[in-house]
């Protein structure tokens, strides 16, 4: 009760709301695009943005005081004009609470940001990927497959190093047609292997401007996985086991007479052969996951540069 005998009236809670529940949705969609896009993040942003400002809004409509209503027997009420003495407009221990948490979330950035940079600014950095010079196209004979083994990066050491079988298939019209087949097995990634004789002595290693790539020609009745019994066909599809698709392949391009591995690339089932094969080219996806049909829904989206 105050001096003057009048009843103080309890500050009213804000209304409950959904706009804290949007703000949080916006949060999660701004961590998941940092990993998979930078579109999905912006929208996430924007969410964010929004809700956090309907939130903001909601909670200033909500900081009054409830009325008193008397009975209408009571005498009249007339607002009542604070003395000078009776306290501050703005409270000490509220600038002091401000304060704290203002210095707290400050300190708080220092610390986070710089690890979260570290974490996520690599994601969306050097995720190009430069096209590989296998050397001249005269080194893979027409119906013929060769086994290649090259550095992707050099600067990464062996780590990079990867192997693939490429077939020369001739002309598809006037343009080169190359079948290259990753040796990375759709089950759980294993080396896959070529069925087949390898020929040790013709091997050879093409020096070019980034890497050295080792040629072996070999004559492959199919494909497969030493480890989980995957076995494939000459194009890449399964025809055993337990991988869910076919092989992964290699985007390549002609330059000069030369011989260039592009960007990998994922594969459901490859119609066709040789030059006249069908493909339906899907974004590099993980070993054991399916890239078309149903069962695709299943999987989450490739964050950037996976392999």
């Amino acid at each position: 009760m105050d001096p003057e005998g009048h009843d103080e009236a309890p500050e009213e809670l804000p209304a409950p709301t959904l706009w804290p529940v949007g703000f949080a949705v916006g949060c999660t969609v701004v961590l998941i695009g940092i990993v998979v896009s930078t579109v999905v993040a912006v929208v996430g942003g924007v969410i964010t943005a929004l809700f956090a400002y309907l939130w903001i809004r909601e909670l200033g409509r909500g900081r009054h005081k409830a009325v008193a209503v008397e009975p209408e027997t009571a005498e009249p009420v007339y607002d009542h004009v604070p003395e000078p003495h009776e306290g501050e407009a703005f409270p000490r221990n509220k600038f002091l609470e401000g304060a704290t948490l203002g210095v707290g979330a400050l300190i708080g950035g220092i610390v986070t940001l710089p690890i979260l940079g570290f974490a996520v600014v690599p994601a969306f950095t050097d995720q190009g990927h430069d096209d590989i010079d296998l050397g001249p196209i005269d080194n893979f004979p027409n119906g013929k497959f060769i086994i290649a083994t090259f550095m992707e990066d050099p600067k990464q050491g062996e780590v990079s190093r990867r192997t693939c079988y490429i077939r020369n298939n001739g002309l598809l019209g006037k343009v080169p047609s190359f079948t290259v087949l990753s040796n990375r097995c759709a089950h759980l990634g294993c080396p896959v292997q070529a069925n087949g004789l390898l020929f040790e002595s013709q091997a050879k290693s093409i020096h070019t401007k980034n890497t050295v790539v080792n040629l072996i020609p070999t004559l492959p009745a199919g494909f497969g996985c030493p480890c989980h019994g995957g076995q494939y066909d000459t194009e890449g599809n399964r025809t055993a086991g337990p991988p869910v698709r076919a092989l992964d392949r290699y985007e390549f391009l002609i330059k000069n007479g030369r011989l260039y591995l592009g960007k990998p690339y994922s594969v459901a089932k490859v119609t066709g052969e040789g030059a006249n094969a069908k493909i339906t080219a899907y974004g590099l996806t993980g070993p054991g996951q399916h890239v078309d049909g149903p069962e695709a829904w299943l999987y989450p989206i490739q964050p950037p540069g996976s392999s």
